[in-house]
């Protein structure tokens, strides 16, 4: 399923809000915040363009990195998301910051 996830899924969601459901069986909003496709880690023979989002929590979370699900246009609740926490770096240290990348 994760082969056809393409950064057209997520851009009908940026700006918007979502729910993470996490390893634990917990969920977690979260805003869709940012896209970028990558086209210099394209592989020679892949149909897909990598990509990366950005994701932000919308309250505090212990949550750090693992196997997520998301739901996504046309293709519904996508599972085994790897999703990671990168630094605040200036934004609001109370939130979380992830990164999703799809090679």
């Amino acid at each position: 399923m994760l082969q056809s996830v393409h950064s057209q899924h997520f851009q009908a969601l940026l700006g918007r809000v979502g729910t993470l459901h996490l390893p634990d069986g917990s969920a977690l909003q979260i805003h869709i915040g940012e896209l970028e496709e990558k086209p210099l880690a394209k592989m020679r023979y892949s149909e897909r363009m990598p990509f990366c989002v950005e994701l932000s929590s919308l309250k505090p979370t212990e949550f750090i990195d693992g196997l997520c699900a998301l739901e996504l246009p046309e293709l519904g609740r996508v599972e085994g998301i790897f999703v990671s926490r990168v630094p605040a770096m200036g934004r609001d240290p109370a939130l979380a910051y992830f990164h999703v990348t799809f090679n």
